[in-house]
C-alpha cells in the first residue's frame, strides 16, 4: 500500500495505468489487482493485491474486497476510486466487477475499471470505440509522462514483488557464520558494560548507531564485528528508540536498514527490520516497509514494535503520522535472545 507524499497528478487512463509501478515500487504481475483512491486528478493512495482463484474464489474476493474498502475509506479527501486488474478477460473482468459493486455499496464510488494485459489496456466501462476501442488501447509505460516525470525525481521501479523481498534475504554460507561468530563476541562486550551500569550501555548505543550511519553516509559498510556490534545493542528499547530518531527518511538510510536487516544474526533481525519498515514507510515504499516488518515477526512473532508499524501500514495510515504511531509502541522487554550458538 503506498500514500504518495508526492501526489501524481494523470489526465487520462494510460496515465494512470503507467504511474501504477511508481505508486507501489513494482510492476504488478498477472492476476494482481490495484486499487487507487483518487482527489479529482490527483492520486492520494494505491494499493495492490492479488486476485482469488479456485473453488473458494467467490468468498476469498468478498474478503479482499473487506480488505481494502475500510483502508481506502480513510483517504480523504477522496473524490472516486479507479480499480486496475491485470490479466486475461476471464476471470479478472467478473473480478473487477464483483469488486467494483462492493466498492460501490460502501459508498465509495468507481469511476473506471481497467485491465492491462501487456502493453493494451482495457475499459470495461466506457463504450466509447473513439477512447476505448474493443482491441483494446496501446499504451507504452516507460515512454509516458507519468513515468518520466518519476523517473526524474528518483523513483525506483523494481521488476516485481520477489525483487523487493530480494533486499532483505539474509546472508547465507560463510558470511553467516562469520556474522554469527561476531555476534557470540558482541554479547560478551556486552555483559562487560552491564557490570559497568548507570548509562554506559545507551551511551555506547547512541555512539554505536551515531557512527555507523555517519559511516555509511560517507560511503562505506559496516564490517561484521560493528554489524554484531550494533544489532546487538539494538535489543534494549531505548537504544532502537534512538536509532529511529536519528535515521532520516532518505533512501540512503533505506539502503543502510536493509543491509543491516540481511547481515545480522537470526536472532538480532527484528529491530533492524523494523527499523528499515519505519524507515522505507517514511520513504512512501510501503511494500517494502510490510515485508520488513512482517520479516522481523517472522522471526520473533511478539515484537510489538514491528506489530505496531505492521498494523498502522495495514489500516493505510500515511507516513507522516509515524512518530504519534511510534509514541503509542508499548513498552518491551530489553533481555537479549537466547544465545543461538548455544542452541546448536
Amino acid at each position: 500500500m503506498s500514500s504518495p507524499e508526492n501526489k501524481v497528478t494523470v489526465r487520462s487512463p494510460a496515465d494512470l495505468a503507467a504511474a501504477v509501478p511508481y505508486l507501489i515500487g513494482f510492476h504488478p504481475s498477472e492476476g494482481s489487482v490495484v486499487v487507487i483512491a483518487c482527489n479529482d486528478r490527483r492520486i492520494v493512495f494505491a494499493a495492490r493485491g492479488d486476485l482469488p482463484t479456485g473453488a473458494e474464489h467467490a468468498h476469498q474476493l468478498d474478503a479482499l474486497a473487506d480488505q481494502f474498502i475500510p483502508v481506502v475509506q480513510r483517504q480523504q479527501p477522496l473524490t472516486h476510486v479507479v480499480i486496475i486488474g491485470y490479466g486475461t478477460p476471464d476471470p479478472i473482468d467478473p473480478a473487477l466487477r464483483a469488486l467494483s459493486d462492493a466498492f460501490a455499496a460502501a459508498g465509495l464510488p468507481v469511476v473506471d475499471l481497467l485491465r492491462i494485459a501487456r502493453d493494451r489496456l482495457f475499459s470495461l466501462i466506457c463504450a466509447n470505440p473513439a477512447c476505448c476501442p474493443p482491441q483494446g488501447t496501446p499504451f507504452d509505460p516507460i515512454a509516458s509522462t507519468v513515468a518520466v516525470r518519476a523517473t526524474i525525481a528518483g523513483v525506483v521501479v523494481r521488476p516485481d514483488r520477489a525483487s523487493v523481498a530480494g533486499q532483505i534475504t539474509p546472508v547465507s554460507g560463510a558470511a553467516r557464520d562469520a556474522i554469527q561468530r561476531a555476534s557470540r563476541e558482541a554479547r560478551i562486550r556486552l555483559e562487560a558494560l552491564h557490570v559497568v551500569g548507570g548509562t554506559a550501555m545507551y551511551e555506547a548505543g547512541e555512539r554505536a548507531v551515531r557512527d555507523a550511519l555517519r559511516r555509511h553516509d560517507a560511503g562505506a559498510r559496516l564490517t561484521d564485528d560493528e554489524v554484531a556490534w550494533l544489532t546487538t545493542l539494538l535489543v534494549d528499547r531505548d537504544i532502537r528508540d534512538v536509532a529511529v530518531g536519528l535515521t532520516e527518511p532518505h533512501s540512503r538510510h533505506v539502503d543502510f536498514w536493509a543491509d543491516i536487516t540481511r547481515r545480522a544474526d537470526e536472532p538480532l533481525v527484528p529491530a533492524p527490520a523494523t527499523l528499515l519498515a519505519v524507515t522505507a514507510w517514511r520513504c512512501g515504499d510501503g511494500v517494502l516497509a510490510a515485508m520488513a516488518a512482517e520479516h522481523a515477526l517472522h522471526i520473533d512473532g511478539a515484537y510489538q514494535f514491528a506489530e505496531t508499524v505492521l498494523q498502522a501500514l495495514q489500516a493505510g495510515v500515511p507516513p507522516t503520522v509515524v512518530e504519534e504511531v511510534l509514541n503509542d509502541v508499548d513498552s518491551e522487554p530489553t533481555a537479549l535472545p537466547d544465545d543461538p550458538m548455544e542452541q546448536e
